[in-house]
Formats: C-alpha cells, structure tokens, sequence
C-alpha cells in the first residue's frame, strides 16, 4: 500500500515580468485546481528569489534553508560581498562549508515573522 495517492498538480508560478508573485493569480489558479479534483498543488518556478537580490540590506551573512542552495544564488550573494549560510542539499552529493552554530540559530529571526 503507497502512502502517497490522489491528483497532484504542479503549475509554474504566477508572477509579473519582474519575478513578483502574483498572489491573485495564485488564488485564481489554486480555486481552479481544488475545484477539479486536485489534491495537492506544488507551485515550480522562481518565487521572487532573483528579486530579493536588488533589495538586500548590507550585510555579512544570509542565513537560508536548504531551499536556497543554488549556485546561482550562492554566487549572487558572494559578487555582494555577502557569506551565505546555506546547506547543500543531500541529493547534490557535494558538500560545502558553512557556519553550523549561526544556521542553527535562523529560527531565533523565523519564529519573529
């Protein structure tokens, strides 16, 4: 017996030409999929990661969960003169240096949003 079962969807996520999330074309699309049977809904695409770079403040580190292990975003934070602390996922087999104590402590900033 699989644990896993139902109708999964998985749409490019909605955003205008400047990678912001469309959140009423997310609506829209989510109440279009669950209204077709849809079971679950894992949204692909930039979520406005590549965005965030123009707006961050001066800093030392960028403290981030495995979701932002990219090279891309590794080598965008270091051209700003910012350490990112991120894991490597498991699957990308390589590992990469980062400091465990300050990655450890992120959800001290989480729990405050």
């Amino acid at each position: 017996m699989s644990i896993f079962h139902g109708l999964s969807a998985f749409p490019i996520t909605p955003a205008n030409e400047h990678g912001v999330v469309d959140t009423e074309g997310v609506m829209r699309l989510t109440t279009h999929l669950s209204g077709n049977g849809v079971d679950s809904i894992g949204f692909l695409g930039s979520t406005g990661t590549a965005a965030l770079l123009d707006s961050l403040p001066a800093a030392q580190w960028m403290l981030g969960d495995r979701g932002y292990d990219a090279d891309w975003f590794r080598e965008a934070l270091k051209e700003k003169g910012i350490k990112p602390g991120i894991p490597r996922r498991e699957f990308r087999g390589q590992t990469v240096k980062y400091d465990k104590r300050k990655y450890k402590r992120r959800n001290r900033i989480e729990i405050m949003s």
